[in-house]
């Protein structure tokens, strides 16, 4: 068995050479301030305390690294839809902006809806010859950013087709359950891994930031949300929430019999998404294969 510290970073290649013949890698965290006082940093140094975190470990617990193959595939979509995303919202902001600060026609433009037709219309527009040159200017960086956003949302459809095909061939009926789709049921995928990586439907709770935090106080007993965990699979599972809430009539059904006994939105949400984790761990549990290991 080996311990690497950043095993899915700069220590992949070490992690994957180790991963070929059938040696067990698992992860090791980097240690903190106080157990570094007094010793210094050195690669010897970092290595005992590297032997010293794995031996402590629970053998049944063990922090084996993600899975590479279908799974790193998933994450590198994940990553480049996010980019696609926040590049788009800008180009979206500044095509608005332009629009407001124009003639008559686009300041109308500015206050309908940005649909693909839009964005069309405003890429083909033609100035008459006598136009000005801040007209010109404008109208060419006006069809940039139209341009733009349509290529986008064309990149955003593939990037959530790519997803779909590679979710279904890992963990068939994932996305048939209901207000799971392909894009949060990819971030499951991602930060579950494989089985073996979370020991248990809790374990995999405090991974989401969904297990309950006490917050209790004299005779008020409660619970609030975790602030912590991977926060990326607890978007996704929020967003899985939102969604049952609005459109699911069993959830809808709940929520009105726990609003009935005194809960919040939050409390409930809370709840819900708790719920989620375990459902989610547990259909992952039973449709993904282990990694193999010799």
């Amino acid at each position: 068995m080996a311990c690497i510290e950043g095993g899915r970073s700069y220590g992949i290649g070490l992690a994957r050479a180790l991963t070929a013949p059938g040696l067990l890698v698992i992860g090791c965290e980097q240690p903190s301030r106080r157990q570094r006082r007094g010793k210094g940093k050195s690669d010897p140094i970092d290595a005992h305390l590297a032997v010293l975190a794995a031996l402590r470990l629970d053998a049944a617990r063990l922090p084996v690294l993600r899975a590479d193959g279908d799974r790193e595939a998933l994450r590198i979509l994940l990553v480049a839809r996010q980019e696609i995303k926040v590049a788009a919202t800008a180009q979206a902001s500044r095509l608005r902006a332009l629009l407001l600060t124009g003639g008559e026609a686009d300041r109308r433009a500015a206050r309908r809806s940005l649909s693909n037709t839009a964005l069309t219309t405003l890429t083909e527009r033609e100035l008459p010859a006598e136009a000005a040159r801040e007209q010109v200017i404008r109208q060419a960086e006006i069809s940039r950013l139209a341009l733009a956003l349509t290529q986008a949302r064309q990149q955003l459809k593939h990037n959530k087709t790519q997803l779909l095909d590679i979710v279904n061939d890992l963990a068939p009926g994932l996305t048939s359950r209901f207000g799971i789709g392909p894009v949060s049921a990819a971030q499951a995928i991602v930060s579950f891994s494989h089985p073996g990586r979370c020991h248990s439907e809790a374990a995999f709770a405090a991974l989401a930031g969904t297990s309950p935090v006490p917050a209790s106080s004299g005779r008020t007993i409660r619970h609030r949300l975790n602030r912590g965990g991977d926060r990326a699979l607890n978007c996704a599972i929020h967003a899985i929430a939102i969604s049952r809430i609005r459109s699911c009539p069993r959830t809808r059904a709940y929520v009105a019999r726990r609003t009935a006994e005194g809960k919040t939105p939050r409390e409930i949400r809370r709840c819900l998404k708790r719920y989620i984790a375990r459902e989610l761990y547990r259909h992952l549990t039973q449709t993904m294969n282990p990694p193999p290991r010799s």
